[in-house]
């Protein structure tokens, strides 16, 4: 059983896209970062970060006791080599997907990310910055439609965690100013992996806790009034 601490964000669907692909036993634990859930003790213990999602894996493979993981990408890659899935096992393959993985942690999560603080929740239009993740943003996506423009299916030939990773932060591309008509091989790739059963029922198990997310002023101050105070 894997306890999976989630949010309905990007970062959170990543982790029950791969739960749900593969079929692996999980309990849903709510973390309301808009209500300040992230900061309660008990989560930081799990995740010292105070950022979602964090998991606990209750039967790990040294057979020891539960082990705790922070932050998405590190979940993925765990799950990935515990279940020997969802992962090239070659070295070649495994080193291509780990690139994309990072690309999408490095790149696309948090440029994305800026876009859509500051098209969406700054107080203060600021066109410079908003110029500047769209155009970021619309740089990013370039690349991925280039490399699928050969014809793969997913980003590294068999679906992945890479494309795990990737797809929750293009499911906001409309709120990103993004057309996916100008990326035809993204766009593809992007209803290949929406039609997929386990997609479908990751984004359902999301809705059972979060029906209509919103954001408001004393979410915002939540959200985006963190310093190192917060920390201590």
């Amino acid at each position: 059983m894997i306890d999976l601490y989630y949010w309905t964000t990007p970062n959170g669907h990543k982790i029950t896209m791969f739960l749900e692909e593969a079929l692996l036993s999980y309990q849903l634990h709510a973390v309301n970062i808009s209500q300040g859930d992230q900061f309660k003790p008990e989560f930081l213990k799990l995740a010292p970060n105070n950022r979602i999602p964090a998991i606990v894996d209750n039967a790990p493979l040294d057979g020891q006791a539960p082990i705790p993981i922070f932050e998405s990408g590190a979940i993925l890659l765990y799950l990935a080599d515990k279940t020997k899935q969802f992962i090239p096992q070659d070295l070649r393959g495994r080193n291509e997907c780990l690139q994309w993985l990072f690309w999408q942690m490095g790149g696309l999560g948090p440029m994305a990310g800026q876009n859509h603080h500051f098209c969406q929740y700054a107080p203060e239009k600021l066109p410079y910055a908003i110029e500047r993740y769209v155009k970021e943003t619309s740089r990013l996506y370039g690349v991925l439609n280039k490399h699928l423009s050969d014809g793969r299916d997913y980003i590294c030939g068999d679906y992945s965690i890479a494309d795990m990773a990737c797809y929750p932060w293009i499911v906001p591309h409309e709120r990103q100013r993004q057309n996916l008509q100008d990326f035809p091989a993204l766009a593809k790739w992007f209803e290949r992996i929406g039609n997929r059963p386990a997609t479908i029922k990751a984004y359902e198990a999301g809705k059972s806790i979060n029906t209509a997310p919103t954001v408001n002023e004393q979410a915002k101050s939540i959200l985006f009034g963190q310093d190192a105070k917060t920390v201590v």
